[in-house]
């Protein structure tokens, strides 16, 4: 099992990306997707995610500004952000809880990061 992201890279302020992580592999079901960052010398935080019945959860900072979807279909996950700030600079990781053909329960799973910069 392997989740792989997509999407990162220079903006302005007050523009836009849209990140992707599809999951592949064995995988027998799919239960929470989402997305955390880690700017440089802090903690990694949470961004948002989507539980598989659709609920979802968000950053405070972020709630006006995000959007976390999934294509169920694709196995894929997608945070369209918007109104990007400076401080939003981060390398972005993509997660999912996934049952794998192994497992008997779902384990946490983590993409590669793409690293997301906001110039003033």
């Amino acid at each position: 099992v392997q989740l792989q992201a997509s999407g990162g890279g220079l903006v302005q302020a007050g523009g836009s990306l849209r990140l992707s992580c599809a999951a592949s592999g064995n995988i027998r079901s799919l239960g929470t997707m989402g997305w955390h960052r880690q700017a440089l010398g802090k903690q990694r935080e949470l961004v948002a995610v989507m539980a598989s019945g659709g609920g979802t959860n968000y950053e405070e900072q972020v709630k006006s500004r995000f959007t976390v979807s999934r294509d169920y279909a694709k196995n894929t996950v997608y945070l369209q952000m918007n109104s990007l700030k400076p401080e939003d600079t981060a390398v972005y990781y993509c997660m999912a809880y996934i049952k794998s053909g192994k497992s008997r329960q779902y384990e946490a799973y983590w993409g590669q990061g793409t690293l997301v910069t906001v110039s003033s």
